[in-house]
């Protein structure tokens, strides 16, 4: 009866602290899944921008939208909408960015922005989106004069909610 007895003792000295164990490490799961990504936390996947850091989206390894435009721009104005639903939408798929360049006069330097709105296609690799039918997606492949290396695929003028959704799609996002 006393080997019973020690037996039954022993069991809460072993079964405490693993309980003990499993609440901290539940804890810590919880915790960490409730943590918002960095980019969220650095402004990276906000909608607008006022300089675009290319490297830093280029990083997250997800499809990039930039849209030079302006908030006075009449065609800017139409997508505004499309642009703000699909950022939020797109969240932790996709990065899409709006950049005003009449508020914000060198953010668009490093593009080859002639009209606006214009918009700038990145995979997720980082590479210029390269569309299967470029003329049918009204779409301008700019490449380097010395080497001919493919550097940016842009639109020039307003995009609907489908049009930006095929291009999307054809970069690998559902």
């Amino acid at each position: 009866m006393q080997k019973n007895e020690k037996k039954l003792r022993s069991v809460p000295k072993i079964i405490i602290p693993i309980l003990i164990i499993t609440v901290i490490v539940g804890i810590f799961i919880l915790k960490g899944s409730q943590e918002k990504p960095m980019a969220a936390n650095t402004g990276d996947f906000d909608l607008e921008a006022t300089a675009i850091d290319l490297k830093q989206l280029k990083s997250y390894g997800l499809p990039i939208v930039i849209d030079f435009g302006a908030d006075s721009c009449v065609p800017c104005k139409e997508m505004a909408p499309v642009l703000k639903k699909l950022n939020q939408e797109m969240q932790g798929k996709a990065i899409v960015k709006f950049v005003d360049v009449w508020k914000n006069k060198t953010a668009a330097d490093d593009f080859p922005v002639q009209v606006i709105p214009t918009q700038f296609y990145f995979d997720k690799e980082g590479n210029p989106f390269v569309p299967k039918d470029a003329d049918a997606m009204q779409m301008m492949l700019y490449s380097t004069k010395d080497t001919n290396k493919h550097v940016y695929t842009a639109h020039q003028g307003g995009m609907t909610e489908e049009q930006l959704r095929a291009v999307l799609k054809e970069m690998g996002v559902e």
